[in-house]
């Protein structure tokens, strides 16, 4: 007898999905709080609560991280009164917020002045000339003062060598040689001080967690400055570090492993994501699945951010390469949502980057809400904790188990294939809502061609 389904949603946990609400607007993500909520979602990351450029026709995304002033949130989002509108509503459905940090660099204004004074006079006058207004949107500080002035910026210069440590965390990135760059910050007491200020204004309005952008351009040393234990206690911290792969590669050896080593900071698990790619791809093994822990292809498991998309990888021409066709991209997810070890993050964005999917929809706007990616949420939210066992692996397919609690397929073939395991109990297919029954203490299904068979053992009789 098949009896109505009721996933197992367990409190808190480390494990729990984050949606990357890229680069929407607080408002919008006001509005959608109770849907996230119901689509199992218990933490949104939102992109850099700051001030940036605004203008009447809009501005692109990454000058969200460009900031001009820490003190204020004022940018293309919104203010900060719809952040703390934005805050209440999510609280209401229990849901945690994470905030992108930006503190490698203020904003590129070459174009427009010489000094590096931020903000700016002009925007410093714009605060006087409306106190009233900018006082309600006030964090922490002394709007009448910059926050920064020359003297917190270290000696202009453009990274030529990405390899060299030195270059990454004390030049400038720029986009060729007759860019200015983003000014870099210098490791200084005013500095750490204002980082600290507002890190403790965020965590006062109630953020539970920190995505630090940009982080291999900041030293260990002034890391360990800024996030002190009045910070990190209570709240998830993980840097981005983008690297090309595992231990072993030049990267992970100059900038992802001192992080790990001197920190106990999370991380975006760029070793694991470029196994899961690798792994997909029409020569890739799924056997490289079983187990990247042991020949360090992937962060251990309370310090990993996994993913299969970033917001770098479709809006930056030099990433793009590492898109997934559509259909190995939700094997990707299938894997890492469904995988015992590391926080899986949803990314969806408003098409910013203008790509298309095989429909002619905006490739990643509704991926959030896709019912496939609630069914795999669920199976995360049923399983998660539970240990995982390899039971099955090839070049093109792996099963796994989640203890006697669940079952995952996944086939990266052009064809289906069938499944038969030892199992003693009876599992509900949330992929295909059916039940599914052992026979002779085997149990036996078919997985689809680029597809995947998510199972969950209660609710059968």
């Amino acid at each position: 007898m098949l009896n109505p389904i009721t996933l197992n949603q367990n409190s808190a946990q480390a494990t729990d999905v984050i949606l990357h609400a890229f680069d929407w607007p607080y408002k919008t993500i006001a509005e959608r709080a109770e849907h996230i909520s119901q689509l199992g979602y218990k933490t949104v990351l939102v992109s850099p609560p700051m001030k940036s450029l605004k203008h009447k026709t809009g501005t692109a995304w990454w000058q969200r991280y460009q900031p001009q002033d820490y003190r204020i949130i004022d940018n293309e989002l919104g203010n900060t009164l719809d952040f703390r509108s934005m805050m209440t509503c999510l609280n209401e459905q229990g849901i945690r917020v994470y905030v992108d940090v930006v503190f490698n660099h203020m904003a590129n204004e070459a174009y427009l002045r010489s000094d590096l004074q931020y903000p700016s006079q002009k925007e410093l006058q714009a605060y006087a000339d409306d106190p009233e207004y900018y006082e309600s949107l006030r964090l922490f500080g002394d709007l009448s003062r910059p926050l920064f002035t020359e003297n917190d910026f270290v000696e202009a210069f453009g990274i030529k060598d990405w390899r060299d440590k030195w270059q990454v965390q004390n030049g400038r990135i720029t986009g060729g040689p007759h860019d200015a760059g983003l000014p870099t910050l210098r490791d200084c007491e005013h500095v750490i001080e204002q980082q600290r200020a507002y890190l403790l204004a965020m965590k006062e309005m109630g953020v539970k967690g920190f995505r630090i952008d940009a982080a291999k351009h900041i030293s260990i040393e002034q890391l360990r400055k800024v996030w002190t234990k009045e910070i990190t206690e209570g709240v998830h911290i993980f840097g981005e570090i983008i690297t090309d792969g595992g231990a072993t590669k030049q990267e992970y050896e100059l900038f992802l492993k001192p992080y790990l080593n001197k920190t106990r900071l999370g991380a975006y698990d760029f070793p694991l994501f470029n196994t899961v790619h690798q792994a997909l791809q029409g020569q890739g093994r799924m056997s490289a699945l079983i187990d990247p822990y042991n020949v360090g292809e992937a962060l251990k498991r309370q310090r990993a951010i996994t993913f299969v998309i970033t917001h770098d990888i479709p809006n930056n021409d030099v990433f793009q390469g590492l898109i997934m066709a559509e259909e190995y991209e939700w094997l990707g997810y299938c894997y890492i949502l469904c995988r015992d070890g590391g926080v899986p993050l949803v990314y969806t964005d408003l098409d910013t980057s203008g790509i298309n999917d095989s429909s002619g929809h905006p490739r990643w706007m509704n991926a959030w809400q896709d019912p496939r990616m609630k069914t795999l949420i669920d199976f995360h939210n049923h399983v998660h904790s539970l240990p995982m066992t390899v039971l099955e692996v090839s070049d093109e397919h792996i099963v796994f188990s989640r203890a006697e609690n669940g079952l995952v397929a996944i086939n990266k073939s052009d064809v289906a294939i069938n499944v038969r395991i030892r199992w003693q109990k009876a599992m509900f297919d949330l992929v295909e809502q059916q039940a599914l029954y052992p026979e002779d203490g085997r149990l036996e299904f078919t997985v689809p061609e680029k597809g995947y068979r998510c199972l969950v053992g209660d609710g059968i009789e």
